[in-house]
Protein backbone atom coordinates (compact mmCIF):
# COMPACT_ATOMS: atom_id res chain seq x y z
CA UNK A 1 0.00 0.00 0.00
CA UNK A 2 3.01 2.66 -0.73
CA UNK A 3 1.56 3.66 -4.05
CA UNK A 4 0.91 7.28 -3.93
CA UNK A 5 -2.35 8.33 -5.53
CA UNK A 6 -2.60 11.39 -8.07
CA UNK A 7 -5.16 13.41 -10.05
CA UNK A 8 -4.41 13.55 -13.23
CA UNK A 9 -7.22 15.56 -14.59
CA UNK A 10 -10.68 16.13 -14.27
CA UNK A 11 -14.21 17.74 -15.67
CA UNK A 12 -17.70 18.29 -14.44
CA UNK A 13 -20.84 19.15 -16.11
CA UNK A 14 -23.92 20.65 -13.78
CA UNK A 15 -26.17 23.45 -13.33
CA UNK A 16 -23.64 25.84 -12.99
CA UNK A 17 -22.14 24.98 -16.70
CA UNK A 18 -21.50 22.73 -18.68
CA UNK A 19 -17.97 22.13 -17.60
CA UNK A 20 -14.92 22.67 -15.69
CA UNK A 21 -14.10 26.34 -17.08
CA UNK A 22 -17.96 27.72 -17.22
CA UNK A 23 -18.17 26.52 -13.58
CA UNK A 24 -15.21 28.79 -13.13
CA UNK A 25 -16.72 31.89 -14.46
CA UNK A 26 -19.64 31.11 -12.80
CA UNK A 27 -18.35 31.57 -9.68
CA UNK A 28 -16.33 34.51 -10.66
CA UNK A 29 -19.44 36.13 -11.79
CA UNK A 30 -21.29 35.18 -8.71
CA UNK A 31 -23.98 33.52 -10.83
CA UNK A 32 -25.77 30.61 -9.30
CA UNK A 33 -27.22 27.44 -11.49
CA UNK A 34 -30.57 27.72 -9.70
CA UNK A 35 -33.89 28.64 -11.71
CA UNK A 36 -36.87 27.51 -12.53
CA UNK A 37 -37.42 23.90 -13.72
CA UNK A 38 -37.05 23.60 -17.48
CA UNK A 39 -36.69 19.83 -18.48
CA UNK A 40 -38.16 18.24 -14.83
CA UNK A 41 -42.46 17.99 -15.35
CA UNK A 42 -43.67 18.37 -11.63
CA UNK A 43 -46.52 19.89 -9.99
CA UNK A 44 -43.98 21.92 -8.08
CA UNK A 45 -42.37 23.37 -11.03
CA UNK A 46 -43.47 27.05 -9.27
CA UNK A 47 -42.50 26.31 -6.48
CA UNK A 48 -38.84 24.69 -5.53
CA UNK A 49 -35.78 26.38 -7.54
CA UNK A 50 -33.37 23.42 -9.13
CA UNK A 51 -30.03 23.41 -10.23
CA UNK A 52 -30.64 21.85 -13.77
CA UNK A 53 -27.91 21.41 -16.24
CA UNK A 54 -29.01 23.96 -19.05
CA UNK A 55 -29.87 21.23 -21.92
CA UNK A 56 -32.41 18.69 -22.62
CA UNK A 57 -31.44 14.92 -23.33
CA UNK A 58 -31.79 15.39 -27.07
CA UNK A 59 -28.28 17.86 -26.91
CA UNK A 60 -26.92 15.81 -23.84
CA UNK A 61 -27.27 12.89 -26.20
CA UNK A 62 -25.35 14.71 -29.31
CA UNK A 63 -22.64 16.64 -26.80
CA UNK A 64 -21.93 12.35 -25.50
CA UNK A 65 -22.09 10.91 -28.97
CA UNK A 66 -24.60 8.56 -27.39
CA UNK A 67 -27.94 7.14 -28.26
CA UNK A 68 -30.75 9.50 -27.25
CA UNK A 69 -32.67 7.16 -25.52
CA UNK A 70 -30.17 6.54 -22.69
CA UNK A 71 -31.25 8.01 -19.55
CA UNK A 72 -30.20 11.56 -18.35
CA UNK A 73 -27.89 10.10 -15.77
CA UNK A 74 -25.79 8.62 -18.17
CA UNK A 75 -25.44 10.70 -20.73
CA UNK A 76 -24.14 13.35 -18.03
CA UNK A 77 -21.64 10.45 -17.26
CA UNK A 78 -20.25 9.76 -20.22
CA UNK A 79 -20.00 13.84 -21.06
CA UNK A 80 -17.74 14.13 -17.94
CA UNK A 81 -16.11 10.77 -17.38
CA UNK A 82 -14.73 10.73 -21.49
CA UNK A 83 -14.14 14.99 -20.71
CA UNK A 84 -11.70 13.99 -17.14
CA UNK A 85 -9.95 11.30 -19.45
CA UNK A 86 -9.16 13.93 -22.32
CA UNK A 87 -7.71 16.25 -19.64
CA UNK A 88 -5.48 13.91 -18.12
CA UNK A 89 -3.23 13.65 -21.17
CA UNK A 90 -3.05 9.99 -20.96
CA UNK A 91 -4.00 8.70 -24.61
CA UNK A 92 -5.90 5.84 -25.42
CA UNK A 93 -7.37 4.49 -22.40
CA UNK A 94 -6.09 0.69 -23.89
CA UNK A 95 -3.29 1.54 -23.05
CA UNK A 96 -3.64 0.99 -19.28
CA UNK A 97 -4.80 -1.05 -16.68
CA UNK A 98 -8.22 1.05 -15.97
CA UNK A 99 -10.75 1.02 -13.86
CA UNK A 100 -14.37 2.89 -13.89
CA UNK A 101 -15.52 3.25 -10.50
CA UNK A 102 -18.88 5.77 -10.55
CA UNK A 103 -21.32 6.76 -8.16
CA UNK A 104 -25.39 7.24 -8.28
CA UNK A 105 -28.72 7.13 -6.18
CA UNK A 106 -31.05 7.48 -9.09
CA UNK A 107 -29.84 5.35 -11.85
CA UNK A 108 -32.49 5.59 -14.78
CA UNK A 109 -35.29 6.93 -12.85
CA UNK A 110 -35.99 9.63 -15.45
CA UNK A 111 -36.53 7.21 -17.97
CA UNK A 112 -38.56 4.85 -15.70
CA UNK A 113 -40.97 7.70 -14.65
CA UNK A 114 -41.78 8.76 -18.26
CA UNK A 115 -42.49 4.95 -19.21
CA UNK A 116 -44.52 4.65 -16.12
CA UNK A 117 -46.69 7.19 -17.09
CA UNK A 118 -47.48 5.82 -20.62
CA UNK A 119 -48.04 2.06 -19.54
CA UNK A 120 -50.39 3.41 -16.80
CA UNK A 121 -52.74 4.53 -19.27
CA UNK A 122 -52.29 1.71 -21.74
CA UNK A 123 -50.37 -1.85 -21.41
CA UNK A 124 -49.39 -1.63 -24.66
CA UNK A 125 -47.30 1.53 -24.61
CA UNK A 126 -43.53 2.45 -23.06
CA UNK A 127 -40.59 1.58 -24.32
CA UNK A 128 -38.73 -1.55 -22.37
CA UNK A 129 -35.63 0.38 -23.41
CA UNK A 130 -36.52 3.04 -21.14
CA UNK A 131 -37.10 0.68 -17.78
CA UNK A 132 -34.04 -1.74 -18.62
CA UNK A 133 -31.53 0.56 -17.43
CA UNK A 134 -33.32 1.62 -14.16
CA UNK A 135 -30.57 0.03 -11.41
CA UNK A 136 -27.46 2.89 -10.13
CA UNK A 137 -25.37 0.04 -11.65
CA UNK A 138 -26.41 -0.27 -15.00
CA UNK A 139 -26.06 3.42 -15.72
CA UNK A 140 -22.30 2.87 -14.93
CA UNK A 141 -21.65 0.21 -17.06
CA UNK A 142 -23.08 1.82 -19.84
CA UNK A 143 -20.38 4.48 -19.86
CA UNK A 144 -17.92 1.67 -18.62
CA UNK A 145 -18.26 0.18 -22.18
CA UNK A 146 -18.21 3.04 -24.17
CA UNK A 147 -15.57 4.37 -22.70
CA UNK A 148 -13.36 1.25 -22.86
CA UNK A 149 -13.00 0.51 -19.91
CA UNK A 150 -12.16 -3.02 -19.06
CA UNK A 151 -10.04 -4.05 -16.06
CA UNK A 152 -13.02 -2.96 -13.25
CA UNK A 153 -16.33 -1.56 -13.29
CA UNK A 154 -17.65 -0.74 -9.89
CA UNK A 155 -20.92 1.18 -8.48
CA UNK A 156 -20.64 3.26 -5.47
CA UNK A 157 -24.04 4.24 -3.94
CA UNK A 158 -24.00 5.46 -0.34
CA UNK A 159 -26.40 8.86 -0.88
CA UNK A 160 -24.75 12.00 -0.65
CA UNK A 161 -20.76 10.71 0.04
CA UNK A 162 -21.09 8.21 -2.59
CA UNK A 163 -19.03 10.17 -5.51
CA UNK A 164 -16.19 10.94 -2.28
CA UNK A 165 -16.49 7.21 -1.30
CA UNK A 166 -15.63 5.99 -5.63
CA UNK A 167 -12.53 8.42 -5.26
CA UNK A 168 -11.65 6.45 -2.27
CA UNK A 169 -12.29 3.11 -3.86
CA UNK A 170 -10.12 3.83 -7.00
CA UNK A 171 -7.72 5.04 -4.71
CA UNK A 172 -7.44 1.42 -2.91
CA UNK A 173 -7.10 0.09 -6.14
CA UNK A 174 -4.36 2.13 -7.15
CA UNK A 175 -2.68 1.90 -3.94
CA UNK A 176 -2.90 -1.73 -4.23
CA UNK A 177 -1.27 -1.72 -7.80
CA UNK A 178 -4.42 -3.96 -9.19
CA UNK A 179 -4.72 -0.85 -11.52
CA UNK A 180 -2.92 2.06 -12.97
CA UNK A 181 -5.64 4.59 -13.26
CA UNK A 182 -9.24 5.02 -12.25
CA UNK A 183 -11.84 7.38 -13.59
CA UNK A 184 -13.62 8.17 -9.99
CA UNK A 185 -16.59 10.44 -9.39
CA UNK A 186 -20.27 10.27 -9.59
CA UNK A 187 -23.22 11.21 -11.54
CA UNK A 188 -27.36 11.95 -10.88
CA UNK A 189 -29.98 13.39 -12.71
CA UNK A 190 -32.92 14.94 -11.17
CA UNK A 191 -36.07 13.28 -11.07
CA UNK A 192 -39.60 13.80 -9.51
CA UNK A 193 -38.77 11.12 -6.81
CA UNK A 194 -36.19 13.21 -5.27
CA UNK A 195 -38.23 15.84 -5.59
CA UNK A 196 -40.83 14.69 -3.51
CA UNK A 197 -38.67 12.64 -1.46
CA UNK A 198 -36.85 15.74 -0.46
CA UNK A 199 -39.78 17.71 -0.19
CA UNK A 200 -41.40 15.23 2.00
CA UNK A 201 -38.68 15.78 4.34
CA UNK A 202 -39.36 19.24 4.19
CA UNK A 203 -35.65 20.35 3.69
CA UNK A 204 -36.49 22.23 0.24
CA UNK A 205 -36.12 25.97 0.51
CA UNK A 206 -38.48 27.37 -2.13
CA UNK A 207 -35.79 30.36 -2.52
CA UNK A 208 -32.08 29.79 -3.70
CA UNK A 209 -30.20 27.99 -0.74
CA UNK A 210 -28.09 29.63 1.71
CA UNK A 211 -25.84 27.48 3.32
CA UNK A 212 -24.39 28.64 6.50
CA UNK A 213 -26.71 31.22 6.78
CA UNK A 214 -28.23 31.73 10.32
CA UNK A 215 -31.96 32.04 8.50
CA UNK A 216 -31.18 28.94 5.68
CA UNK A 217 -34.45 27.21 4.98
CA UNK A 218 -33.15 24.22 3.22
CA UNK A 219 -31.78 22.79 0.06
CA UNK A 220 -32.02 23.33 -3.55
CA UNK A 221 -31.43 20.10 -5.51
CA UNK A 222 -29.17 19.95 -8.81
CA UNK A 223 -28.26 17.60 -11.25
CA UNK A 224 -24.69 16.96 -13.11
CA UNK A 225 -21.78 14.80 -13.15
CA UNK A 226 -17.75 15.00 -12.13
CA UNK A 227 -15.11 12.59 -12.53
CA UNK A 228 -11.11 12.55 -11.56
CA UNK A 229 -8.92 10.67 -13.43
CA UNK A 230 -6.72 8.75 -10.19
CA UNK A 231 -3.43 7.54 -11.02
CA UNK A 232 -0.25 5.47 -9.82
CA UNK A 233 2.79 7.60 -9.13
CA UNK A 234 4.24 5.83 -12.50
CA UNK A 235 1.94 7.72 -14.60
CA UNK A 236 1.79 10.72 -12.69
CA UNK A 237 5.29 11.18 -13.78
CA UNK A 238 4.16 10.90 -17.40
CA UNK A 239 1.81 13.86 -17.41
CA UNK A 240 1.47 17.11 -15.51
CA UNK A 241 -1.16 15.96 -12.13
CA UNK A 242 -3.11 18.58 -11.06
CA UNK A 243 -2.24 17.67 -7.25
CA UNK A 244 -2.12 14.66 -4.82
CA UNK A 245 -5.04 12.43 -3.12
CA UNK A 246 -3.78 12.45 0.13
CA UNK A 247 -6.02 11.41 2.47
CA UNK A 248 -9.50 10.13 3.22
CA UNK A 249 -11.56 8.93 5.32
CA UNK A 250 -14.92 7.09 5.97
CA UNK A 251 -17.18 7.19 9.43
CA UNK A 252 -20.69 6.52 10.10
CA UNK A 253 -22.17 7.86 13.56
CA UNK A 254 -25.77 6.03 12.69
CA UNK A 255 -27.95 8.33 14.04
CA UNK A 256 -30.85 8.30 11.92
CA UNK A 257 -31.60 7.81 8.64
CA UNK A 258 -31.48 10.96 6.79
CA UNK A 259 -30.26 13.26 9.65
CA UNK A 260 -26.08 13.68 10.65
CA UNK A 261 -25.51 13.30 14.75
CA UNK A 262 -26.56 16.92 15.79
CA UNK A 263 -22.53 17.25 17.52
CA UNK A 264 -21.39 16.16 14.30
CA UNK A 265 -19.47 12.95 15.30
CA UNK A 266 -19.51 11.19 11.97
CA UNK A 267 -18.40 14.35 10.75
CA UNK A 268 -15.49 15.21 13.01
CA UNK A 269 -14.20 11.86 12.52
CA UNK A 270 -14.58 11.80 9.13
CA UNK A 271 -11.75 15.12 8.37
CA UNK A 272 -9.89 13.88 11.57
CA UNK A 273 -9.24 10.51 9.93
CA UNK A 274 -8.37 11.88 6.34
CA UNK A 275 -5.72 14.88 7.94
CA UNK A 276 -4.06 11.28 9.94
CA UNK A 277 -3.80 9.68 6.97
CA UNK A 278 -2.50 11.97 5.08
CA UNK A 279 -0.09 13.43 7.85
CA UNK A 280 -1.55 16.52 8.47
CA UNK A 281 -2.27 19.19 11.34
CA UNK A 282 -5.50 20.98 10.78
CA UNK A 283 -3.52 24.14 10.72
CA UNK A 284 -2.16 22.90 7.65
CA UNK A 285 -5.58 22.96 5.45
CA UNK A 286 -5.77 26.29 3.16
CA UNK A 287 -9.28 25.71 2.06
CA UNK A 288 -12.17 23.53 3.11
CA UNK A 289 -15.22 22.74 0.25
CA UNK A 290 -18.08 22.59 2.91
CA UNK A 291 -20.94 19.39 2.35
CA UNK A 292 -22.76 22.60 2.96
CA UNK A 293 -26.37 21.82 1.69
CA UNK A 294 -28.17 24.53 3.44
CA UNK A 295 -29.92 22.93 6.02
CA UNK A 296 -30.65 23.44 9.78
CA UNK A 297 -28.76 19.67 10.72
CA UNK A 298 -26.18 19.19 8.15
CA UNK A 299 -25.24 22.90 8.21
CA UNK A 300 -25.08 22.66 12.07
CA UNK A 301 -23.46 19.14 12.47
CA UNK A 302 -20.62 19.94 10.18
CA UNK A 303 -20.32 23.28 11.49
CA UNK A 304 -20.04 22.20 15.19
CA UNK A 305 -17.39 19.11 13.92
CA UNK A 306 -15.34 22.02 11.70
CA UNK A 307 -15.03 23.90 15.15
CA UNK A 308 -14.03 21.25 17.51
CA UNK A 309 -11.50 20.23 14.78
CA UNK A 310 -10.15 23.56 13.44
CA UNK A 311 -10.77 26.57 16.28
CA UNK A 312 -9.21 28.67 16.85
CA UNK A 313 -8.18 28.99 13.73
CA UNK A 314 -10.15 28.59 10.76
CA UNK A 315 -9.34 27.99 7.13
CA UNK A 316 -11.76 29.23 4.27
CA UNK A 317 -14.48 27.26 3.85
CA UNK A 318 -16.99 27.38 1.57
CA UNK A 319 -20.62 25.60 0.12
CA UNK A 320 -20.42 25.08 -3.86
CA UNK A 321 -23.51 23.58 -3.65
CA UNK A 322 -24.54 27.24 -3.32
CA UNK A 323 -23.97 27.13 -6.87
CA UNK A 324 -24.44 23.96 -8.11
CA UNK A 325 -27.37 23.08 -6.01
CA UNK A 326 -27.19 19.79 -4.01
CA UNK A 327 -26.39 17.13 -7.01
CA UNK A 328 -26.87 13.96 -4.67
CA UNK A 329 -24.59 10.80 -5.84
CA UNK A 330 -22.79 13.32 -8.44
CA UNK A 331 -22.01 16.03 -5.25
CA UNK A 332 -18.22 14.08 -4.08
CA UNK A 333 -17.29 13.97 -7.78
CA UNK A 334 -17.97 17.27 -9.04
CA UNK A 335 -16.90 18.91 -5.41
CA UNK A 336 -13.30 16.68 -5.58
CA UNK A 337 -12.90 18.09 -9.35
CA UNK A 338 -13.40 21.66 -8.01
CA UNK A 339 -11.01 21.23 -5.07
CA UNK A 340 -8.29 19.60 -6.82
CA UNK A 341 -8.52 22.87 -9.36
CA UNK A 342 -8.83 25.30 -6.18
CA UNK A 343 -5.02 23.38 -4.95
CA UNK A 344 -3.62 23.70 -8.39
CA UNK A 345 -4.64 27.18 -9.23
CA UNK A 346 -5.05 28.23 -5.55
CA UNK A 347 -8.55 29.22 -6.48
CA UNK A 348 -10.99 30.32 -2.98
CA UNK A 349 -15.19 30.10 -4.45
CA UNK A 350 -17.71 32.34 -2.82
CA UNK A 351 -20.09 30.61 -0.94
CA UNK A 352 -23.04 32.49 -2.46
CA UNK A 353 -26.35 34.06 -0.60
CA UNK A 354 -24.83 34.27 2.55
CA UNK A 355 -25.82 37.51 4.67
CA UNK A 356 -26.15 36.53 8.61
CA UNK A 357 -23.78 34.17 10.31
CA UNK A 358 -24.91 31.00 12.49
CA UNK A 359 -25.90 31.77 16.06
CA UNK A 360 -23.78 28.79 17.68
CA UNK A 361 -20.43 28.97 14.99
CA UNK A 362 -17.93 31.23 15.46
CA UNK A 363 -17.04 31.11 11.28
CA UNK A 364 -18.18 32.39 8.10
CA UNK A 365 -17.95 31.35 4.97
CA UNK A 366 -16.04 32.73 2.59
CA UNK A 367 -18.26 35.45 0.29
CA UNK A 368 -15.68 36.43 -2.66
CA UNK A 369 -14.21 34.64 -5.29
CA UNK A 370 -10.24 34.79 -5.22
CA UNK A 371 -7.41 33.15 -6.71
CA UNK A 372 -3.53 33.35 -6.72
CA UNK A 373 -3.92 31.73 -2.61
CA UNK A 374 -0.90 29.76 -1.28
CA UNK A 375 -2.95 26.49 -0.78
CA UNK A 376 -1.01 23.55 0.21
CA UNK A 377 -3.62 21.28 1.05
CA UNK A 378 -6.93 21.36 0.65
CA UNK A 379 -10.40 19.00 2.29
CA UNK A 380 -13.59 18.27 0.45
CA UNK A 381 -16.67 17.23 2.47
CA UNK A 382 -19.38 15.28 1.79
CA UNK A 383 -21.73 14.03 4.04
CA UNK A 384 -24.86 11.78 3.23
CA UNK A 385 -27.88 10.03 4.79
CA UNK A 386 -27.62 7.58 7.33
CA UNK A 387 -24.51 9.19 8.78
CA UNK A 388 -22.28 8.00 5.86
CA UNK A 389 -19.52 11.04 6.06
CA UNK A 390 -16.37 11.28 3.64
CA UNK A 391 -13.92 13.62 3.76
CA UNK A 392 -10.68 14.30 0.85
CA UNK A 393 -7.70 15.71 1.23
CA UNK A 394 -5.91 17.00 -1.25
CA UNK A 395 -2.00 17.43 -1.52
CA UNK A 396 -0.12 20.38 -3.86
CA UNK A 397 2.01 18.61 -6.72
CA UNK A 398 5.55 17.94 -4.83
CA UNK A 399 7.18 16.39 -7.86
Amino acid sequence: MSQRVWIAGGEVICGAGENLAACLAAFEQMQPGMGAMQHLRSVHHGTFPVAEVKADNAALAEKAGMPAHWSRTALLSMIAARGAWERSGLGPIANYRVGFVSANTVGGMDKTEHFMEDYLQDPSKGKLREVVHHECGSITDLVAARLGVRHHVSTISTACSSGANALMYGARMIRSGMLDAVIAGGTDALTRFTLNGFNTLMILDQQRCRPFDDTRAGLNLGEGAGYVVLVSDELAKTVQPWCRLSGFANANDAYHQTASSPDGTGNYLAMKGALDMAGLQPADIGYINLHGTGTQNNDSSEGLAITRLFAPHFPPASSTKSFTGHTLGASGGIEAVFSAWSLKEGVIYPNAQFAHRMKELPFSPATAFSKGNALRHVMSNSFGFGGNCSSLVFSENDF
